[in-house]
This record gives C-alpha cells, sequence and structure tokens, in this order.
C-alpha cells in the first residue's frame, strides 16, 4: 500500500482479551473437545415470553427508521420503569435509546470529554472500555481495588491521587462486571459525593442492575441526586443481561441533564436510529411480570452457589462470594493464568471434556496486575456447572503437577 498507513486510534484498540482465545478453542473443538463456556457472559436463560410471542405474533410488514432519539413506546416503557424504581422525575426527554450499552457508554465518553482528557475507571474494569477510550481519543485511569476486599472501592485519599486537571468523569459499574461485586448504597454514595465535590460527572453502568444477590432495594443510581437533582450521573444500561437478550443490541442513555440528552441527540441522528424491530420487542419491557425477573435472580443465585462451593475445593484459590452480576474473579495458584487459560484448551481434558475461562490480565491497566487471576461467567446450567467445577479442580491439579 506504499506509504498509506492506517490511524493511531485504530492502532491503539486492542483486541479483546474476552474473545482472544475464540481461533484455539475453535480447534479443540475440531479434535472433539466439549468445552464448557465460562468465558464469556452470554446468557443461557430464556427471554420474557412475552417479547418473544410478540415477535412471533407481529405482522409487521415494514422495518423502518424510528427517530433518533428511540421508539416512543419503548421510551414510555422506561419511563414507567424508572418510575418503579423510585425515580418518577424521570421523563421522555431524560431518556435517550442507543445501539446497545456500548453505544450508551462510548457517547457518554464523547459527550464529557475533550480528546486527550481522562476517565477515572477502578481495575479489573469491563475491557471494552479501552476501545471505547480508543475512538473517543481519550485516556483511561485506572484505581486498583483488590481481590482480598472483594474489589470494592479503596479510601478517597486513593482516589484523589489519581485526578489530574484533565479528570472528567468517574466511570463505575454497579454490580460490576467482571468482579461480581455490588457497591453498597453507602459505597455509592461516598463516591457520589466525592464526584460532587470534585465536579466530576459520574458514569454509572446499570446492565446488572436486577441480579443482587443480598437483601437491597433494586434502586438505580439516579436515586442518590432525587434531591440537588445535579444532572451529574449518567446512567448507561441494556437490554442484553437483564432480559437475556444479548442480540438484540438495544441500550439506554438517562441523565437528568437535558442539555446532555439533546447533545447526545446529535450522535444519535448522525447514525439515523436503532433498529425497529429491536426496539418494539424491547417496548415490552412493561408488560413482562415481576416474577421473570425474581426466577432468574433466583437461578444465577443457585448458580453462583455452586461456583463458590466448586472453588472452595480447589487448595490456594482465593476469591471473595460476589454478590452481583454473573460473574466471579478468582486468582488461581497457576502463576501464569494467561498460559492456564491457553494450556487447557491446547494440551488438557478430562475424557475429552474441558472448560474455557477469560485471564484476567486484560481487565487491567497497571502492568502486570491480575497475572493469576481469571474470570468466570456462571451461565451455563446447574448440572453443567458442577461438572465445569470438577475439570477445573482436576486442571489445576494437574498443571501444579
Amino acid at each position: 500500500m506504499g506509504n498509506m498507513k492506517l490511524s493511531q486510534r485504530i492502532n491503539n484498540t486492542p483486541s479483546s482479551p474476552i474473545r482472544k482465545l475464540e481461533a484455539v478453542a475453535r480447534n479443540a473443538k475440531a479434535r472433539g473437545i466439549k468445552i464448557y463456556h465460562l468465558n464469556i457472559g452470554q446468557p443461557d436463560i430464556k427471554p420474557p415470553a412475552i417479547m418473544i410471542n410478540w415477535l412471533k405474533k407481529s405482522t409487521i410488514n415494514q422495518i423502518k427508521y424510528t427517530e433518533s432519539q428511540g421508539d416512543r413506546r419503548l421510551i414510555g416503557s422506561l419511563v414507567k420503569y424508572y418510575g418503579r424504581l423510585g425515580a418518577a422525575d424521570i421523563d421522555e426527554d431524560n431518556i435517550i435509546i442507543t445501539l446497545g450499552g456500548s453505544e450508551s457508554i462510548l457517547w457518554s465518553f464523547l459527550a464529557v470529554s475533550e480528546i486527550g482528557d481522562e476517565i477515572l475507571v477502578f481495575e479489573p474494569f469491563y475491557t471494552n472500555l479501552r476501545g471505547y477510550a480508543s475512538m473517543a481519543g481519550i485516556k483511561l485511569a485506572a484505581v486498583t481495588c483488590k481481590i482480598e476486599d472483594g474489589f470494592h472501592l479503596p479510601p478517597n485519599q486513593v482516589i484523589k491521587s489519581k485526578l489530574t486537571g484533565k479528570t472528567k468523569a468517574v466511570y463505575l459499574c454497579n454490580p460490576n462486571n467482571p468482579t461480581g461485586t455490588f457497591y453498597s448504597p453507602a459505597e455509592f454514595k461516598r463516591l457520589y459525593q466525592f464526584c460532587l465535590a470534585n465536579n466530576l460527572f459520574l458514569i454509572c453502568d446499570e446492565a446488572y442492575r436486577d441480579f443482587v444477590y443480598q437483601k437491597v432495594e433494586s434502586a438505580t443510581a439516579l436515586n442518590f441526586e432525587k434531591k440537588s437533582k445535579s444532572g451529574q450521573i449518567i446512567v448507561v444500561d441494556s437490554f442484553s443481561k437483564r432480559y437475556s437478550l444479548c442480540g438484540l443490541r438495544v441500550g439506554f442513555l438517562v441523565c437528568r441533564n437535558k442539555e446532555l440528552i439533546s447533545s447526545v441527540l446529535k450522535f444519535g441522528q448522525a447514525r439515523l436510529s436503532a433498529g425497529d424491530l429491536d426496539q418494539q420487542i424491547a417496548a415490552r419491557l412493561d408488560v413482562v411480570p415481576g416474577s421473570y425477573l425474581k426466577r432468574v435472580r433466583q437461578e444465577y443465585q443457585s448458580r453462583r452457589d455452586i461456583i463458590d462451593q466448586g472453588l472452595k475445593n480447589i487448595p490456594g484459590a482465593i476469591f471473595k462470594k460476589p454478590a452481583g452480576a454473573f460473574y466471579f474473579m478468582v486468582k488461581l495458584p497457576v502463576g501464569d493464568a494467561d498460559r492456564f487459560c491457553q494450556w487447557l484448551l491446547t494440551d488438557f481434558h478430562d475424557h475429552k471434556e474441558t472448560v474455557m475461562l477469560t485471564p484476567a490480565n486484560g481487565f487491567y491497566l497497571t502492568r502486570g496486575s491480575g497475572q493469576e487471576e481469571v474470570r468466570l461467567a456462571y451461565v451455563l446450567n446447574k448440572k453443567d456447572l458442577k461438572r465445569a467445577m470438577i475439570i477445573l479442580q482436576k486442571a489445576v491439579a494437574r498443571w501444579n503437577r
């Protein structure tokens, strides 16, 4: 191509560590190995019947552009949803529909920062944030959380030490991907007040809001600023995990700052609209019975307990039982988790079966962090999870021999 070069932006965008072992896994399957996929947050639970039945019965014969802000019925359903969560002042002008939660994160980054600015994240963090930051031309600054503390937030002075004149926002996923940590209302309030004091936006990713396994109001971050109505909290969210609709690619961004929403709408107009059919399916959220999420939460909780028990049977494994989402971060006594995860797919099997995990170093910015840690997603049925944990136990023992 002569002197033609690709952009620095694209060269700086990392490949996904969650998907980097896909080719290795394909080769294992070609050799007849059955793989238990604990590596990716793709739920196996059926979506709400009311959504699927609507799609089956639909007589739709034209799939149109929708409004750039989003389908009106869907936005109306979300207004009701936030009303039930206690944020009754949220109206249609506080919400914009996006292509998955991914676009809402990217847009929030673009809306609050200039090229070269920084956004504070807590590591280990959702690895795709790196890609969004690279697209937006900004830097992520990492505050390290420790596995021994269950990855809870460090004291304010530690967070403050990472601020610079270019810091514009803090991003927090609650409950957290990849750690499963649920930040308590008191912990979240401390972070919100920190952001208020330091004039920072707080971008709160609530994709796993309905998966908390302890007594707590299933409330939204928006409730913390009900009195001040400061508009500094930006909620990004998605239908992927809550309703097992990963392929639907519908997300949303919610903020009391209507100037931010109307400004972000310009991005929406530039890409025209989210999918018509996808939004019409998602719009049925207001008729999904409450029993659906209750049942799903109970199912994930019992799966979590299987992983917890299985990890207790691995000598030297370090972890804290997570209180939310459907992930475990665990430090395994394997030295190099990257090599171990690869070896599981290339050299190891137990009766022609193995497990696929995600090495955790890709969830950290700090070099050398997470070397022995892996993330497990408990998105398989209980029988398969029990078998996967037995395989993992045998694999760690054989690796260490």
